[in-house]
C-alpha cells in the first residue's frame, strides 16, 4: 500500500467515515467569502472579518508554511429522533451536532491519532496542522478538492449516497501525497426543498447563506435581542438537512461519543440556571458556545412561542 492508502485505511480506523486527500496551495473560494463578507452576511461574527482571518482562509500554507497535502475527513453523526415520552414541561430542540460530546475534541483527538501515525509509517517528526471548523480554514471547498462531495444549495457539504450530517476535520502535512479528483458534480438539481423550507428565508438561491437571518447564527452566535421567531429551536437548526432529499441514505452514527444526550432541553430549567449549573452540565457539550445567557434568552422566545399555539405544538 502506498502512504496515502494506509493513511486512509487509519482514518477510517480511527473512526471517521470518509477521507480524501487535497495537494495544498490556495484556497479558489477565497474572493468568493470576501464577497459574502462584504455583503454583511456573516452579521455580527466579526471575528471573521478580521483582516488576518481573512488573509489565512486564502491559503492553507499560511497555516502551515510548508504544508504540501490536505488530509481532509468526515465523520457522521446522524443520530433518528428518538421517541420522547410526553413532556412534564414544554422544551426545546437541539440541533443534532449539538446532542453529543462536543465534536471539536472528538475530531482533533482522532486527528492527533492520525498525525501520530504518519510520523510513525514515515519514521520522524512531520510539521503538521490540526484544524476543526474553527481554524482558519475554508474547509467544505478542501472537502471538494478531495473528492469527498459537493456543496449544496443548503450551502452544506454532501456526500453522494450519503447525505450531509457529517462534521469535517483537515489535517495540514509537510508530505507529498497522492491527491483525489476533484468532486465536480452537482447533484442538487432542480431541488429547492432546502431553500422553501428554511423558515428564516435565510438560503439565497446562489448557494450563499445569508447568516445573519439563520436561526443557528441567532440561538448560538448572536449576542443581542432577538425579533425573529425561533419556532421550537433552543440551539441551532436542522431544517434544511432534514428535508433534503439526500439524506434519505442517513445512517446512524457509529461513534459512541456523539450518541444522544442533549437532544431536547428544558425550557424552565435554561431560564432558571446559573452559571456554575451551565458549566457542568455542558462541560463538553459544543452548546456551551452559546452561553448561559444565550440560552436562557432562547428559552423565553420559544416558551412564549410555543405559548401562543396549542398545547401540543411543542411536543417533540
Amino acid at each position: 500500500m502506498t502512504l496515502t492508502e494506509q493513511i486512509k485505511r487509519q482514518a477510517r480506523e480511527i473512526g471517521f467515515d470518509v477521507v480524501g486527500v487535497a495537494a495544498a496551495g490556495r484556497a479558489q473560494s477565497h474572493a468568493r467569502y470576501v464577497d459574502w463578507l462584504t455583503r454583511g452576511y456573516h452579521g455580527a461574527m466579526e471575528y471573521l472579518a478580521r483582516p488576518d482571518a481573512v488573509a489565512r482562509r486564502a491559503d492553507v500554507r499560511a497555516l502551515l508554511p510548508s504544508a504540501r497535502s490536505v488530509v481532509v475527513v468526515a465523520i457522521n453523526y446522524y443520530s433518528p429522533t428518538p421517541s420522547l415520552a410526553r413532556a412534564e414541561s414544554p422544551v426545546g430542540a437541539v440541533a443534532r451536532y449539538a446532542w453529543g460530546d462536543d465534536y471539536h475534541e472528538i475530531i482533533k483527538n482522532k486527528l492527533r491519532r492520525l498525525a501520530n501515525f504518519v510520523e510513525a509509517q514515515i519514521g520522524h517528526a512531520v510539521a503538521h496542522k490540526i484544524c476543526v471548523d474553527t481554524s482558519a480554514v475554508l474547509e467544505r471547498e478542501w472537502a471538494m478538492r478531495a473528492g469527498l462531495g459537493w456543496i449544496g444549495k443548503n450551502t452544506l457539504l454532501i456526500i453522494p449516497r450519503a447525505g450531509s450530517w457529517f462534521l469535517l476535520g483537515e489535517l495540514l502535512l509537510d508530505v507529498e501525497l497522492d491527491a483525489d479528483a476533484l468532486y465536480e458534480a452537482d447533484r442538487c438539481g432542480a431541488c429547492a426543498r432546502c431553500i422553501k423550507a428554511c423558515p428564516a428565508h435565510c438560503i439565497l438561491p446562489d448557494r450563499r447563506l445569508d447568516a445573519s437571518r439563520c436561526i443557528s447564527y441567532l440561538t448560538i452566535e448572536f449576542r443581542g435581542q432577538i425579533s425573529g421567531d425561533l419556532g421550537n429551536w433552543v440551539l441551532g437548526c436542522d431544517i434544511c438537512q432534514e428535508v433534503c432529499p439526500w439524506n434519505r441514505f442517513a445512517r446512524p452514527t457509529g461513534e459512541p461519543a456523539l450518541a444522544p444526550r442533549h437532544v431536547t432541553l428544558d425550557l424552565g430549567e435554561l431560564m432558571a440556571m446559573g452559571e456554575d449549573t451551565f458549566q457542568a452540565r455542558f462541560r463538553h457539550s459544543a452548546i456551551r458556545r452559546a452561553r448561559r445567557e444565550g440560552l436562557a434568552r432562547n428559552a423565553v422566545l420559544v416558551a412564549a412561542n410555543l405559548g401562543s399555539k396549542s398545547p401540543d405544538a411543542g411536543q417533540q
